[in-house]
């Protein structure tokens, strides 16, 4: 989180969150990366709140409504290990940044108990680097979101400022915390940062910024994600820049300036019908 730090007993900051855990779900997920949710899908943990309030979030329910269920550290481990024995392919921590300190011993007592699975940790971007710190060696598998280039771009649409220069820093110490991809004999990536961008309708220009920076100064091996699956919600329908999905026009144009650019290794999503089915569903009894 960028500005300031902020005590929660009794006090709120944007994120909404009191400093006690709040999950909203915790099941297994199929819809993320190949190499991380793989055929028996990874385990996903969904955090409640958000340090940013973006006008156009899916997950506005738990990011911005306080969907969710309050649970201990304990109970978070025990979360954790239920999933690996589901069988899923990894621990997958979704915009857990607000409860980093919580993650972390919670990790520690589900490792102590048998824990064995790589940790990814699912970010918006919008970290400090010392948050970041205080997870190396517990995640193995960074995969942060870079949305804006412009930071008014950043301020109109999620509400926070000096997103580029905080996000970029971040994802320079996540690649210095995990270094190359390493996968496993059967594909599933063990180790390693993959950079998400999801293009977003009317500004193909931010998208197009956000990619020279990844190819100036990222390590080629790095993979890059560049997601399609944008649909209005949220406060995204009252916008007339925002309020609709991306076009095919659109998306050759930024599939062309990927090969543009000559980024070699990563995915991409291709336009369908109905992005929305894709969505967890955020069932309170399974926290």
């Amino acid at each position: 989180m960028s500005a300031k730090s902020i005590e929660r007993k009794g006090t709120y900051g944007r994120c909404k969150s009191e400093h006690k855990i709040k999950i909203s779900l915790a099941d297994l997920h199929f819809f993320e990366e190949p190499c991380i949710s793989g055929t028996c899908g990874s385990g996903a943990v969904f955090f409640t709140g958000c340090n940013m309030n973006c006008q156009f979030c899916q997950n506005y329910e738990i990011s911005q409504m306080g969907e969710g269920k309050s649970i201990t550290t304990e109970e978070l481990a025990n979360e954790f290990l239920k999933l690996q024995k589901r069988g899923a392919h990894n621990i997958n921590l979704v915009t857990g940044c607000i409860y980093v300190p919580q993650i972390v011993e919670s990790l520690k007592l589900a490792k102590a108990k048998g824990l064995e699975l790589p940790v990814v940790y699912n970010s918006n971007g919008f970290e400090k680097v010392e948050t970041l710190q205080m997870l190396k060696g517990y995640v193995d598998v960074y995969l942060p979101d870079l949305k804006y280039y412009y930071d008014e771009l950043a301020k109109d649409l999620s509400g926070v400022s000096n997103y580029f220069e905080v996000a970029t820093k971040a994802i320079k110490e996540m690649e210095r915390q995990v270094g190359n991809l390493e996968f496993d004999k059967d594909g599933m990536l063990r180790k390693g940062l993959i950079i998400r961008h999801l293009v977003l309708p009317s500004h193909l220009q931010n998208t197009k910024q956000v990619l020279k920076w990844i190819r100036k100064n990222v390590n080629s091996e790095v993979y890059v994600s560049i997601m399609a699956q944008y649909f209005p919600e949220y406060r995204a329908l009252e916008r007339e820049d925002i309020n609709r999905k991306l076009t095919k026009e659109e998306y050759e144009e930024i599939m062309n300036f990927v090969q543009k650019c000559g980024f070699e290794k990563g995915y991409f999503q291709t336009l369908e019908e109905n992005e929305k089915q894709y969505l967890p569903k955020w069932e309170k009894s399974s926290c």
